[in-house]
């Protein structure tokens, strides 16, 4: 007799997700995974980092996992950034076994599309590029990295961190991150590029690939490339303007284009990334909030990417806008954008800032560290961002527990989760109105 356990797209994804790390856990426990021995609370930290494709890490990767366990952590990077689901539609083509309606929902609840029509053609588009993106960023840190380390030791630290970059995961095989290429233009340009054409979303991708004109392109993918330009050139001249003078940070680089480099990356990796070029600890508060504010709000939807999105910020602002104007509609570039989409974006960031509130609350009782580095490691997990102002390796195990929940929490989305609980509430039955005072 089977046992049928009956369960929604939400909870299905919740499952697999949960199997998948705690899988990495064991294998990442294993002796031969480690250069010494690893705690459980450990093991489980990093590999809900990797499948979150986070970057927190409570031991220093290149130094603590020997290469199995360096390729165990890129494995569940590469499972979490493209999507657990995804690879299991993938293997079904392949062997040629088909891919039923309940498959097809839950890669939709993964990759957060609004319909599971051509869900099985944009995981095509998602592995071509994937690969394809990542070959090429391979090769081009191998510019740099061969020389300097040797051939098979060159091409391995570039494939690694060209997966981790194109996936927003951060981990680095250095304990400073990339802060010994801080003027490296060849490593400034591939890193970000990999982790900018993985934040901006695989539908933008596709329609860019098959659009090739800007006037067609989708109201979706025109938002995600003006906003991501305009929030990227704004960061790098912020970062630029407030730490010009810090004597620990830009203030110790000797030439304005080492200045200019480091301003760019650090302008532009708290959109999920969780590389540093600079030490994050030494940034200015100003400079410091500015990136959490970058952190809250993340990149793209359907991307390897975490946050709230850019999408649901730039509705959010564009409905204040809208609301101060005296409009009844919100209208975004001709396109009149539906009231469930707005409420949806409201949603998500009142739930992020739910998740944001309680976390940083149990840390502040936890943990003995100024209030700002808490804010900093919260938002930076839910955010699935990776940097840290140095709280991370000191975390107790609460603490730890704590970070694991919020990664977990900011990599499936407030919506799965809400979803997944929520039993759907459907009735035909419509009340009268009635206005109640705000503001």
């Amino acid at each position: 007799m089977r046992l049928r356990i009956k369960c929604t797209p939400p909870q299905l994804l919740l499952i697999v997700f949960v199997i998948s790390i705690i899988l990495g856990s064991i294998l990442l426990k294993l002796p031969f995974a480690t250069v010494g021995s690893i705690s459980w609370i450990n093991a489980f930290f990093t590999s809900t980092s990797a499948m979150t494709v986070t970057g927190l890490a409570v031991v220093d990767t290149g130094q603590s996992f020997t290469l199995f366990g360096q390729l165990i952590i890129l494995i569940l990077i590469q499972l979490g950034g493209l999507g657990i689901m995804s690879f299991a539609v993938l293997i079904a083509m392949i062997l040629g076994k088909k891919i039923g309606i309940k498959k097809r929902l839950v890669v939709q609840q993964s990759l957060n599309q609004n319909s599971f029509g051509g869900i099985i053609r944009l995981i095509k588009y998602l592995f071509i590029f994937s690969i394809t993106i990542e070959l090429l960023g391979a090769i081009l840190l191998s510019f740099t990295w061969v020389p300097d380390f040797g051939l098979l030791k060159g091409i391995y630290y570039s494939l690694f961190h060209s997966i981790s970059a194109f996936n927003n995961a951060g981990f680095a095989l250095w304990q400073d991150s990339l802060m010994n290429y801080v003027g490296n233009p060849i490593i400034n340009i591939a890193i970000t590029s990999l982790f900018i054409l993985g934040g901006i979303g695989f539908t933008v991708l596709v329609d860019i690939w098959k659009t090739k004109r800007f006037k067609k392109l989708a109201l979706h993918t025109k938002l995600m490339i003006v906003g991501t330009l305009l929030v990227n050139v704004a960061a790098m001249f912020i970062v630029f303007l407030l730490e010009y003078t810090n004597p620990d940070t830009l203030g110790s680089l000797t030439t304005l284009s080492d200045k200019l480099w480091a301003s760019y990356f650090q302008g532009v990796t708290p959109r999920t990334a969780g590389f540093n070029s600079l030490d994050t600890a030494s940034l200015r508060e100003p400079t410091i909030f500015f990136i959490i504010l970058l952190m809250f709000i993340g990149a793209g939807s359907a991307s390897t990417a975490g946050g709230i999105k850019l999408t649901s910020f730039i509705v959010i602002l564009f409905s204040v806008i809208s609301f101060l104007k005296g409009k009844e509609e919100l209208v975004i570039s001709k396109r009149a954008i539906k009231q469930s989409i707005i409420l949806r974006a409201l949603a998500i960031t009142s739930l992020g800032m739910l998740f944001l509130v309680v976390g940083v609350f149990i840390l502040s009782i936890t943990e003995n560290s100024p209030f700002i580095a808490i804010l900093f490691e919260v938002t930076s997990a839910f955010g699935t961002v990776g940097l840290s102002m140095g709280l991370t390796g000191s975390l107790t195990i609460p603490g730890k527990i704590v970070i694991i929940l919020v990664m977990f929490l900011g990599k499936i989305g407030p919506l799965t989760l809400a979803f997944s609980i929520a039993k759907p509430a459907r009735t035909k039955i419509k009340y009268p109105g009635e206005e109640i005072i705000t503001g």
